[in-house]
């Protein structure tokens, strides 16, 4: 644990800030788990959590450092805009889950997805053929819309259901994740915990990029 530029007193919790002197401490490189004061895990009270990252963002506004000296006042700047990036990161489960896997040095994104495939990202080998009929049905109805035609009223039926059915898929995935982050909480079998969530990470990205792709047509249709 580091201590404080300004007192010396080593600093607890969230190096943003000293407990003691109340200084902004000069912003170095550490992770959005330790600017919130928090152990890496992904299982997270988030009410817990919130509360913190409103306590620290009182204590951190730059209108606090209004009569401060120029160092203060950029302290507090870059340790607020630190604080923000650590909190849109860490409040969603699953950019918390992919965002700690880059941390502990794995293989994670849409950069890493089907690696080793082809450049040209591969579906899930159990949705090839759902698939296969899913992008049949979006090139009817696209042609139709092209075309100025009436879209063919079973094609747009079957597409609003394959939606609730991949949305059903993106439920799943999440609770997934949820039991493979207890998993790696518990500090057994992480390895096979991080390779299962960055499976489902792969397919949830992929299903996700499928639900959009059937909201965005059926809405032009609407």
């Amino acid at each position: 644990m580091a201590d404080c530029a300004q007192c010396g007193v080593a600093l607890q919790g969230s190096p943003l800030i000293c407990g003691g002197c109340g200084a902004v401490q000069p912003v170095a490189a550490t992770d959005y788990f330790a600017v919130l004061g928090l152990e890496r895990r992904l299982g997270l009270d988030g009410a817990a959590v919130e509360r913190e990252f409103h306590r620290l963002s009182r204590r951190l506004h730059p209108d606090r450092f209004a009569r401060a000296s120029e160092a203060e006042k950029q302290n507090s700047l870059a340790a607020t805009a630190l604080l923000n990036d650590a909190w849109r990161t860490l409040r969603d489960p699953v950019e918390r889950v992919e965002y700690l896997l880059k941390l502990e040095g794995y293989a994670v994104g849409e950069e890493h997805a089907g690696k080793g495939k082809s450049a040209e990202r591969q579906p899930p080998p159990d949705l090839l053929e759902e698939v296969f009929e899913l992008n049949m049905q979006l090139e009817e109805l696209r042609m139709s819309q092209r075309m100025g035609e009436t879209a063919d009223a079973e094609v747009v039926a079957d597409l609003a259901a394959a939606e609730k059915r991949f949305a059903a898929m993106l439920n799943d995935v999440d609770a997934a994740l949820v039991a493979e982050g207890a998993r790696w909480d518990g500090g057994q079998g992480r390895a096979e915990a991080a390779a299962r969530m960055i499976e489902l990470l792969d397919r949830r990205r992929y299903v996700r990029n499928l639900v959009r792709d059937v909201r965005q047509s059926l809405t032009v249709t609407a």
